[in-house]
């Protein structure tokens, strides 16, 4: 995936610390008068790599002290030492590593997902690597400012790759701490709930026709900033249901619970639902295929949607 390219000024990098304070923590200050977290030793046992791997079935208590006597030998870490016993693989180091620094993935937390989440089933990989840079310049350009937390995810023609990228942009953000939501917007041909392993019930399409209310937003509790409001059933008048005031209402009383919403829409060539779904957001992102979608068609979509008051932060080229 490639970085996009600029179509908007960059701002000022927010500074939020999100999450929720750990349960058995106090706060102190330190001599500058900043907030630290002051673990006791029952809560530092919890988290030390041995004792996540015994929690995990990955070791037995007795190996953890065979584990220490070498490690006085290798003076490697505890997890490397393990692993060069062969008593454990590097992916359950590496799941144990991101329980120790609070990184969501499903491996972290044993949530079983499609493997087409792969921020979250593969954090690791080149394309998680490439989803994070992208989500860095998307900090810079839009997501600096309070009243800027809704972004349209859209592309020119199906099959481009933009619920995929929708997807995994949205748990790339919910990994630094930011309470994200995924809006599957695509009333046509909604995929959400099929990336995430949801049923899709009422949905989007129940809360605009006055059906269905917030509960149809659905968490996940093993990560805990990342929710997903998938499309709900399809109506005969989608952009009739996204032209409506509630559906602005919607987007205005989400924003008041959630840093960052991402909103897929359908393609461009396939309806004009992703022009009505802008402009409520007020930007958007491109997403195109490689060796696939043509520049011409990229700049196509774009004047359009800046003749329609629409910011556009760039196009990012999908080759996953």
């Amino acid at each position: 995936m490639n970085n996009p390219t600029d179509h908007a000024p960059a701002g000022s990098s927010p500074n939020y610390a999100g999450g929720r304070q750990a349960s058995g923590t106090a706060l102190v200050r330190d001599s500058g008068g900043a907030r630290l977290p002051d673990f006791n030793p029952a809560n530092r046992k919890t988290l030390m790599m041995g004792g996540i791997l015994v929690a995990n079935g990955k070791l037995r208590q007795d190996q953890i002290d065979l584990v220490l006597n070498e490690q006085r030998v290798t003076n490697l870490r505890f997890g490397e030492t393990a692993i060069r016993m062969r008593l454990v693989s590097h992916a359950d180091v590496e799941e144990a590593l991101a329980m120790q620094f609070g990184y969501s993935s499903s491996r972290a937390s044993a949530l079983a997902l499609p493997d087409k989440v792969t921020s979250a089933v593969n954090p690791y990989s080149p394309f998680a690597e490439a989803l994070r840079g992208l989500r860095s310049q998307l900090m810079t350009r839009w997501f600096d400012s309070p009243d800027r937390s809704i972004l349209a995810i859209t592309s020119v023609d199906r099959g481009d790759g933009k619920s995929f990228v929708c997807a995994n942009l949205g748990v790339a953000f919910s990994q630094i701490g930011q309470r994200t939501l995924i809006i599957d917007g695509d009333l046509r041909h909604p995929t959400q709930h099929l990336n995430f392993g949801l049923r899709n019930q009422m949905g989007l399409s129940g809360i605009l026709s006055g059906r269905a209310g917030l509960e149809e937003v659905m968490e996940f509790p093993t990560l805990p900033n990342l929710a997903v409001l998938p499309s709900g059933p399809q109506p005969p008048n989608p952009q009739e249901l996204l032209g409506r005031d509630i559906f602005m209402d919607l987007l205005q009383t989400l924003s008041g619970h959630y840093d960052v919403i991402l909103v897929d829409t359908p393609s461009a060539q396939e309806a004009s639902d992703a022009m009505v779904i802008g402009q409520r957001a007020g930007a958007a992102l491109i997403v195109g295929r490689r060796n696939r979608t043509k520049a011409t068609e990229i700049a196509q979509l774009a004047s359009v949607m800046a003749s329609s008051n629409i910011a556009l932060l760039g196009a990012s080229l999908n080759e996953y």
